[in-house]
């Protein structure tokens, strides 16, 4: 079978037609599963992509079939240049989405909505404030929380990535799913 010339195909014919963009490997958090509470030896500057490095590669991969593109990280929000990235992206003919960790997405809500981005996916571990703090050497539960039922109350497509722990927060696997009721939102365990 031929391979159309403008499609990403692989060897076993599956088009692929989706994109993840990781824009910087900084965070803002310090998650006990990834990251050392000293940090990390972090790439050089020069080493990353430009804005409009980032840009231009999404053009590329939209001219070969791409329909959605997904930023992540690290916490892409912490990127400089952010929002000239979301801009321009979402100038594409994409279905533009975002990973975050929702400390900072209160700083971004009309952003999002005056550019149509509205998956959002959100990781949270836990919906007590101690674990969280546990969990991300971080005491930005309050935050974070809060941003969450604003996004999901404004009408944006929630997910939210739990990653399950066993004997740290397996126990809360009902309070995520109560949780999801009664609210526009799901929830992916990891």
């Amino acid at each position: 079978m031929e391979r159309a010339s403008n499609t990403i195909t692989d060897q076993f014919n599956r088009t692929h037609d989706y994109l993840r963009i990781s824009l910087i490997e900084r965070c803002n958090l310090r998650c006990t599963y990834c990251m050392p509470e000293e940090g990390i030896l972090l790439s050089e500057k020069s080493s990353l992509m430009t804005h409009e490095e980032v840009v231009f590669i999404a053009k590329q991969f939209v001219a070969l079939g791409v329909k959605k593109i997904r930023l992540t990280g690290g916490e892409p929000l912490i990127k400089k240049n952010i929002e000239k990235i979301i801009r321009e992206l979402a100038e594409l003919p994409i279905q533009l989405a975002i990973s975050t960790n929702g400390v900072l997405l209160h700083k971004f809500i009309e952003l999002f909505q005056q550019v149509g981005l509205k998956d959002l996916n959100i990781s949270l571990d836990t919906l007590r404030r101690d674990q969280f703090q546990t969990i991300t050497r971080r005491d930005d539960f309050d935050v974070v929380l809060s941003n969450t039922l604003k996004v999901i109350t404004e009408g944006f497509r929630v997910k939210l990535n739990v990653v399950m722990m066993r004997g740290i927060n397996d126990d809360e696997l009902i309070d995520f799913i109560e949780f999801t009721r009664d609210k526009n939102v799901s929830v992916r365990f990891i």
